[in-house]
């Protein structure tokens, strides 16, 4: 361990695996430590055992759950789009040679206090009870448009510069009520909260886009797609990648202690009374907790069910979106407060409450962007991670 690096990662979350992957190919030296025994940090799978052991301390799961083996529950349960940024990343890295996954059945939402299955095209918008049958019409009109809709196109715009117009004055133009608009914003464009209505509409278009076009990617009942044992396989893969490229691995490093010099920038960090120097660190927020703060909190909860959902096609893997006004409450968050030029230390901020993996990703590629000053071209072609879909 008492040699240098280039970077020093803290943490085997999946977003600090991610970029310990990216940075082996890139050929830095790359030293990956956790404190943990295990991989995934925050992000990681728990067999029944273990999540006992977490949440009820010294108790024994009930013998009728079954063989604990037969369980993966994620700490930060999320899917993936299927044309999302997350399987480009995947694509570019060549890292879906280590993972297999299976379609998602299906997208449902909540809705006046039932289950209904979220319209995503404009055949599905005539055919779904979540409206009224001119609602549907208007909704119909709606999702045309959007389907239509070409950046670079000027011809499919309508004549609104979806840049200028906001949300709220996009949907005016169709009419829509405000259930739809609910479904709309949470169920297809996947915001977590209402303030993209005041915002530019192009961001809630290319959501809505993303999300149809990941629907028909492989003909399914939803957009996602999942890593058949659990979540707890993706940072895996990429720590697998990285070892590959001469990444070096140390799980159950107690008190990882970032060192640093005279001037503020990180010099080392310091383990077991071991010191591996480095130039710069990466970690989440659980490692430099003086360089961050906290910004909000996320709830999750984990139901153990002997049952499909209810309204739901008796379907084993589903994705139901509760819209915050439907709950009838707003959606623990940290972020960075450091100054990565001065100090070296590229924090990550913490996972959010979307049930996908948009945001996650698009943060690791902005801190990649920090560490390196290169951009990471994600022009891929996407039906590779076709061959390994099961």
């Amino acid at each position: 361990m008492d040699e240098e690096y280039d970077v020093i990662v803290l943490g085997t979350g999946l977003k600090e695996c991610i970029l310990s992957g990216l940075l082996s190919v890139d050929g830095l030296k790359v030293l990956h430590m956790d404190r943990n025994d295990y991989y995934g940090g925050e992000s990681t799978s728990l067999n029944l055992i273990q999540l006992w052991k977490k949440f009820r301390g010294n108790d024994k799961p009930p013998a009728h759950l079954g063989s604990s083996r037969d369980y993966n529950v994620d700490m930060i349960p999320k899917f993936m789009m299927a044309n999302g940024t997350l399987v480009r990343v995947l694509i570019h890295t060549d890292v879906t040679k280590y993972l297999y996954f299976k379609a998602v059945d299906g997208s449902y939402v909540f809705n006046k206090g039932k289950v209904h299955k979220v319209p995503a095209t404009d055949m599905e918008a005539l055919k779904s009870p979540l409206m009224g049958i001119f609602e549907k019409r208007r909704a119909r009109k709606f999702f045309i448009y959007v389907q239509d809709y070409d950046e670079r196109d000027p011809k499919t715009h309508e004549g609104m510069d979806l840049t200028r117009v906001t949300t709220r004055e996009l949907i005016a133009n169709y009419g829509l009520d405000d259930n739809t608009v609910d479904f709309i914003g949470h169920a297809l464009a996947l915001h977590r909260d209402d303030r993209y209505l005041d915002e530019p509409a192009l961001d809630t278009v290319k959501r809505m886009k993303l999300y149809a076009e990941s629907l028909a990617r492989f003909q399914g009942g939803s957009p996602y797609i999942y890593p058949l044992y659990g979540l707890g396989e993706l940072p895996q893969a990429f720590a697998r990648l990285s070892a590959v490229y001469g990444g070096t691995y140390m799980l159950n490093k107690p008190e990882c202690k970032v060192q640093f010099d005279d001037e503020g920038k990180v010099s080392g960090v310091t383990s077991e009374g071991e010191t591996a120097r480095c130039k710069k660190v990466v970690c989440d927020p659980s490692y430099l907790p003086n360089k961050v703060r906290k910004i909000g909190k996320v709830a999750r909860a984990i139901a153990i069910m002997s049952h499909p959902i209810p309204n739901t096609n008796d379907s084993h893997s589903v994705q139901i979106v509760l819209p915050q006004k439907q709950l009838g409450r707003k959606s623990d968050i940290y972020e960075p407060v450091n100054e990565p030029s001065l100090d070296n230390c590229f924090i990550s901020t913490s996972y959010d409450a979307t049930t996908h993996f948009e945001s996650t990703v698009i943060n690791v590629l902005n801190m990649y962007t920090m560490i390196t000053g290169k951009v990471l071209d994600l022009s891929v072609d996407l039906s590779a991670a076709s061959a390994a879909e099961e």
